[in-house]
């Protein structure tokens, strides 16, 4: 029904153009009569055009997932706390970004860094194209700066890796059985109070012809804990199934990246100079500091346009 909804949507889109297109050629005629109403014609197609190119843009959004719900995950790269903090700073900057543009987030799981920072979370963005949107970030992300746990303040270049994946809409996807599944608990390594501390409340979920293992920790129920790692472990097999289906990989989640020099998607320079730099689309921004803020759109809409333009060629 969601699915149904969404192609309703877009078929009023292109009716309510084809509408419009159909009055500004009764004003054409009109206008020949009349020359007063050229400029009235002249917004018209001004506001026909801009639709146009937005919907478009929107053309983007074309893979069978974009529309979905999305979950993103982030590991700090190598560089202890310096990239455990960069990997905090990521998490802001797309926790505000998803606040911009209304969607709901919820962290699903997270591990804290040894010093400061964070080793790894994942984040689940509800909302409309939410995949078709963060699927520009999906790649390395490094960070130059002067280091704030560095006494003597020397400069620092840190990596954190960032995946994208669709958020699985039910079981039938992906087909789990319960006779795959193996579920352990454990006690919370983290910090968390002494109740995570002293009860099995994490939990840890195999699924057995995959391999795939997920952990949660972060709740102090049990079974909150089993019911995130499930989500998780559902994006994660349906990633999978994705994979088998297309001969393209990169369209979806791409190969298997290291968090280090050569890869990197993005680079966020706040020393010796500021900017921020997409290295896949040349795009720049000198304001690094609303970049980190979450003004991530224009960097978004260049990604995406740059995919339609390769898509044309």
């Amino acid at each position: 029904m969601r699915r149904l909804a969404e192609k309703k949507k877009t078929v009023q889109r292109w009716r309510g153009l084809e509408k419009k297109l159909a009055d500004i050629k009764e004003l054409m005629r009109i206008s020949e009569e009349d020359p007063a109403l050229l400029d009235d014609l002249e917004k018209e197609l001004d506001g026909l055009a801009s639709q146009v190119d937005e919907f478009e843009f929107q053309l983007a959004f074309s893979g069978e997932f974009d529309a979905r719900d999305a979950i993103l995950t982030i590991h700090a790269g190598a560089g202890g706390t310096e990239s455990q903090d960069w990997a905090e700073m990521l998490m802001r900057m797309y926790l505000r970004w998803a606040e911009r543009r209304g969607y709901e987030t919820e962290i699903l799981d997270t591990s804290p860094g040894d010093e400061a920072g964070i080793k790894r979370v994942v984040i689940s963005f509800k909302g409309e194209y939410a995949l078709g949107y963060l699927k520009s970030e999906h790649g390395v992300h490094r960070l130059v700066r002067l280091s704030p746990f560095d006494s003597d303040h020397a400069r620092h270049t840190s990596f954190a890796l960032v995946e994208v994946m669709p958020e699985a809409e039910s079981d039938v996807e992906v087909n789990i059985k319960p006779e795959d599944i193996k579920v352990e608990t454990f006690r919370s390594s983290g910090p968390g109070g002494q109740h995570m501390q002293k009860t099995s409340s994490a939990v840890r979920v195999t699924h057995l012809p995959s391999g795939i293992v997920v952990s949660c920790q972060s709740e102090r129920s049990q079974h909150l804990n089993k019911e995130f790692a499930f989500k998780i472990l559902r994006a994660r097999l349906l990633e999978l199934e994705i994979e088998k289906r297309e001969v393209e990989k990169a369209r979806i989640k791409g190969k298997r990246i290291d968090a280090g020099w050569g890869n990197q998607i993005r680079s966020y320079v706040l020393h010796p100079y500021r900017m921020v730099k997409d290295h896949r689309t040349g795009y720049e921004a000198a304001n690094a500091e609303a970049v980190l803020n979450g003004e991530l759109d224009d960097f978004i809409d260049a990604y995406l346009r740059y995919i339609m333009g390769k898509q044309e060629k």
